[in-house]
């Protein structure tokens, strides 16, 4: 399968991309030849090559200052360079943290928003809706209210292992818990959640889906199967803490949802800049073990939901009816090919743009929802009061959205150990 058009390392010279294990660190690479490298790129690779503001490079010290005075920023909120040792752990699903995303709900408490399944809490028994009243005993949510990132990186520590917290939580009994926890390296779960649901008239699948990394394939044939030998008949898709990765991951979401009919269609096109319409490039559907083949789909969306979450909804709209519950999508019709420098740093500028088989694609105001409903995180997501679930069973009950006022909206602040760069559909050799 086709997944990257090649890999330029260092000056443009173009090699196929290695993996870590085969090449050791280029200790001779300086910040200054990485810079050249990323001054090349941009003029050559990125999408808006032609609207970027006027740099001399000799003014910057580093590869990531650089790209922050090229980027094009009235569109561009995405474009990036990372170091390569972090980038491949945490595509691998390798994640050091407690291992949580927390935000507030509509009455100002924090709670718990999202966790993975192998974090140091989860195994304390903390789950999605806990209250989390303090972290070393100070109030959280006056921090995530004012949205005060540093206070709560300041709090929290780094992502680095054996930092050590202790919270205060409230669990749904309203019992106060106290748990000292260390952060720890762990492999992060993807699917963060797999049930049926039982309608009126039928079975549907519910499948709450964190992130298209390397382990989401095994992750994903799982689920599948699941609904497979449960004779699913429609699909509630959570993408609402998606924020995007690998681009042949949504693929393979898309064809699992759509069925093997449409096998070698066109889900996804990456339009390149005018430099290299010759890079323009498909993704097909394909054929999948345990197709569903759904006539219609609906999928939980928040702000955070991005790129490759996006670009499901968006390839799978001219073939079935697509309907989103929750939140407007982040709006990222772009994507990024990445540049290995030295095995030192990962270079990821905009490189195209995402479009569906009848070219559309510019949503970059985001994708709108059929209903605006907030993000309960007062209730677990298996949790058919919780709103925007509710929502969604309404819909496939009754062919349309409720008529009842949604709750009253607030869009909070969340954190999470998650790196921003995560937000992004990435386009890479295996």
């Amino acid at each position: 399968m086709k997944k990257i058009l090649f890999i330029p390392i260092i000056f443009l010279t173009l090699f196929v991309s290695c993996r870590k294990d085969d090449i050791a660190p280029d200790d001779t690479l300086t910040p200054a030849m990485a810079k050249d490298s990323l001054f090349s790129i941009m003029n050559e690779w990125y999408y808006w090559y032609n609207l970027m503001p006027t740099v001399n490079k000799d003014d910057y010290t580093d590869p990531y200052q650089l790209l922050e005075a090229m980027r094009y920023k009235t569109l561009d909120r995405w474009s990036f360079v990372a170091d390569y040792d972090e980038f491949e752990a945490q595509m691998q699903g390798e994640f050091v943290g407690h291992g949580f995303r927390i935000g507030v709900d509509n009455s100002g408490n924090a709670r718990i928003a999202m966790i993975y399944n192998r974090s140091p809490l989860y195994l304390e028994g903390v789950r999605r809706g806990w209250i989390v009243k303090k972290i070393n005993e100070v109030e959280i949510a006056p921090i995530l209210i004012a949205n005060d990132a540093d206070a709560y990186t300041s709090l929290i520590g780094p992502s680095t292992a054996d930092i050590t917290n202790t919270f205060t939580f409230q669990n749904p009994l309203g019992e106060e818990v106290k748990i000292t926890s260390t952060k720890e390296s762990f492999q992060i779960n993807s699917v963060l959640l797999y049930d049926t649901l039982q309608l009126s008239n039928e079975v549907a699948g519910h499948l709450v889906f964190e992130s298209f990394i390397k382990p989401s394939k095994d992750e994903l044939a799982t689920a599948f199967a699941f609904f497979s030998t449960n004779n699913v008949k429609d699909l509630v898709l959570d993408l609402r803490y998606n924020s995007g990765g690998y681009i042949d991951i949504a693929q393979i979401l898309a064809s699992y949802i759509a069925g093997n009919s449409y096998q070698g269609t066109a889900f996804a096109k990456l339009q390149y800049n005018s430099l290299h319409e010759n890079a323009n490039y498909s993704f097909s559907f394909i054929t999948t073990p345990y197709p569903l083949t759904l006539p219609r789909l609906v999928v939980i969306t928040s702000r955070s939901t991005a790129s490759a979450s996006e670009a499901v909804m968006n390839g799978l709209k001219p073939f079935i009816n697509v309907v989103s519950i929750g939140d407007t999508t982040n709006g990222k019709p772009t994507g990024m090919n990445g540049w290995n420098v030295g095995n030192k740093y990962w270079i990821w500028p905009i490189t195209f743009k995402m479009v569906n088989k009848d070219d559309e694609g510019d949503y970059f105001d985001g994708l709108f929802p059929e209903k605006v409903l907030s993000d309960d995180i007062t209730h677990d997501f298996n949790d058919r009061e919780e709103l925007c679930l509710k929502e969604a069973i309404f819909y496939l009950e009754n062919g349309s959205v409720s008529g009842k006022r949604g709750s009253e909206f607030k869009r909070y602040p969340q954190f999470s150990d998650k790196p921003k760069w995560m937000d992004n559909a990435f386009v890479i050799e295996k």
